[in-house]
């Protein structure tokens, strides 16, 4: 039996005239535009670190620099102390997906496998949470954070501020626990009769089943981490604690620091990102697809 790929024209339509070429030709136009949409502005801000300031505040805007200024970069580094921000965001961005691994994977667990008596209440409470725009949160969180509940402690200006918000992703719980639901409770139950206890089935049964949606969950973890603008805005006010999207905003307003070494730092800043996307990209695409488990 032949496997047949659905697609919006069929083979018979295809084999038409010049349908195929037709096909082949808007297809390749659209993927080059929706290429260009996407690299253009990384092509310009790239581009812009490397033209001078007065080559930036012309009227009429050039593609290619008229002189290339590469010391933007090295100045960029030194006087907006990039590589300071940069390890405060890595440091964040680490924590945060560690903390946040945690806690998603241990609440979709017990959601998919253990079914707490009000497991389903809580889920419909997670996924609650998703229809409700961002910005309805940050008030809510800010004063959360300000005035820790029970314990009252003031989390500014403390990376806990960044962390604990973020532990408890309703997004990633669902995904984690959409997939331990279609790992099969027969090896649960053969571990528990080779005397695995919960937290060992765990660690030695799920979890090296999910490595792809894992994945997925961590790169998203980081690179939501890594992007993060306003809350740390809000949390980070000690200029030194910040991370490299906020501090570059902020010696932006300054006026002090030229247009091109700030394109140096945007640049820089979006460089380890890029890489992690380039690596990953194709786990991402597997981790996505990731369906139910073959025997």
């Amino acid at each position: 039996m032949s496997s047949s790929t659905r697609s919006l024209i069929s083979d018979a339509d295809l084999r038409r005239g010049r349908n195929r070429l037709v096909y082949r030709v808007v297809l390749g136009v659209l993927a080059v535009a929706f290429t260009l949409a996407f690299i253009f502005p990384l092509y310009w801000m790239f581009s812009g670190a490397l033209k001078s300031p007065q080559e930036l505040v012309q009227p009429v805007p050039t593609l290619l620099p008229q002189e290339w200024h590469w010391s933007a970069f090295a100045d960029a580094w030194q006087r907006l102390q990039v590589g300071h921000f940069l390890f405060n965001t890595a440091y964040y961005a680490f924590f945060g997906w560690l903390i946040q691994l945690l806690v998603d994977v241990a609440a979709a667990y017990a959601l998919s496998k253990l079914r707490p008596v009000f497991g389903k209440v809580v889920l419909g409470g997670m996924l609650a949470s998703l229809m409700l725009p961002a910005a309805a949160l940050l008030v809510p969180a800010y004063l959360t954070v300000v005035d820790v509940p029970i314990v009252g402690l003031n989390l500014l200006n403390s990376p806990w501020a960044l962390w604990l918000p973020g532990a408890a992703n309703a997004f990633n719980i669902y995904v984690l626990k959409r997939f331990f639901d279609q790992i099969p409770d027969d090896l649960l139950e053969a571990a528990s009769i080779d005397g695995a206890g919960r937290l060992r089935t765990l660690w030695n049964v799920i979890l090296p089943l999910s490595l792809p949606v894992l994945a997925v969950i961590s790169i998203f973890a980081i690179i939501g981490s890594w992007k993060d603008f306003l809350w740390p805005l809000l949390v980070l006010q000690d200029p030194q604690q910040q991370t490299i999207s906020v501090a570059l905003s902020r010696l932006s307003f300054t006026g002090q620091v030229p247009q091109n070494e700030l394109y140096a730092g945007l640049a820089m800043a979006s460089i380890p990102m890029i890489i992690v996307f380039m690596i990953f990209q194709r786990r991402i695409l597997n981790g996505l697809s990731a369906g139910a488990i073959k025997g």
